[in-house]
């Protein structure tokens, strides 16, 4: 198996910067187009000969050292009884949103049974892979699971879930509860169907105030990496526009720590302390310019990070949908041939 990914979240030495890119089996590529035809995204994500092939495909295409399960942060929504539709530009909407004690009440208790799909997507693709390289498990942190389930949509500052911090604190320490739970349980059959690495999106967790953060959300997240670790599975935890509580996000006891392209990548590691591994963080919006432009910025967070084991090379969010496939090949290449030197080779 190739393990630089694995080596990297142990903070060992590589023979080349592992490099996987969020979003790397999306829309910008005409095989998944081909594959989404008229489907919604749902529908796709349940049929599990095409969500195995979308999690492989960027693995064999560019040749990327991770594959991460094709899949959408909303599915465990199913497990918890929690109705919800796909809306393209919006993400998951839910049904009736939780916002009052009846609604938290009448979320049921995890079934990991009702998206057994997403296990055998997992187990199909290392099939597809024969175990080449990690494949990488993933569910939402419980903050964002939980903007979704109070129906924060259309928003990027989330303030329905903000202010149920304040305004119902016991009614949100029992939601967070219920969730941190349910993504633990959804963590350990994807681990149990093969995932080696596991990643907590926590995206919306930078629109908290630090201190919102650390009191009313850092609790959570670190009992979910807990479980997750004690399975001998590494976690990587990311979140966007978190500049401000890099500090905090150490805490969370993850082994690697994923920032978006708002932030210094130096800086950041730095601020996390370097017994920590680090990933990102290349503006997606790069990967539209010319080869050169890519060259450029890549090379700027690759000498950022030289001379330190422990470095995942990343985008700072999602491949966009208008990005060349070539480009894709393109970053990887560099990325896999570029020396200490600061030469590509």
């Amino acid at each position: 198996m190739n393990d630089r990914l694995l080596k990297a979240c142990r903070l060992e030495e590589t023979d080349k910067k592992p490099v996987w890119l969020m979003r790397q089996a999306g829309r910008y590529l005409p095989e998944y187009r081909k594959l989404r035809r008229d489907r919604d995204l749902l529908s796709l994500c349940k049929d599990t000969e095409a969500a195995a092939e979308l999690t492989a495909l960027p693995v064999l295409k560019f040749g990327v050292d991770a594959a991460i399960l094709f899949a959408d942060i909303a599915l465990p929504l199913e497990g918890l009884g929690v109705p919800f539709r796909m809306v393209d530009g919006e993400g998951p909407v839910v049904e009736k949103p939780v916002r009052d004690e009846w609604g938290v009440k009448n979320i049921r208790e995890f079934d990991s049974s009702r998206v057994n799909y997403v296990y055998e997507t997992i187990r199909l693709a290392r099939s597809i892979l024969n175990d080449r390289v990690p494949i990488i498990g993933f569910a939402g942190g419980p903050f964002t699971i939980a903007c979704y389930i109070v129906g924060d949509v259309g928003s990027r500052d989330f303030p329905l879930a903000r202010s149920l911090i304040h305004m119902k604190p016991r009614l949100w320490r029992e939601l967070m509860e219920i969730l941190t739970m349910a993504m633990a349980q959804y963590s350990k059959a994807q681990v149990e169907a093969g995932a080696r690495v596991f990643q907590i999106f926590d995206s919306w967790a930078g629109s908290l105030s630090p201190l919102d953060y650390e009191e009313s959300v850092l609790p959570y997240v670190k009992a979910l990496v807990d479980e997750i670790r004690g399975r001998g599975v590494p976690v990587i935890y990311f979140t966007t526009c978190s500049a401000g509580m890099l500090e905090l996000l150490r805490r969370t006891g993850a082994n690697v720590i994923g920032i978006d392209w708002r932030v210094d990548i130096g800086r950041a590691w730095r601020s996390i302390g370097f017994d920590v591994g680090i990933q990102g963080n290349l503006d997606p919006a790069v990967l539209l310019g010319d080869r050169d432009s890519i060259v450029l910025r890549a090379g700027q967070i690759m000498e950022a990070t030289r001379d330190r084991p422990g470095h995942i090379f990343n985008l700072g969010h999602g491949v966009l949908p208008e990005t060349p496939p070539e480009n894709v090949a393109a970053l990887v290449e560099f990325v896999h041939g570029y020396e200490e030197d600061g030469v590509e080779h």
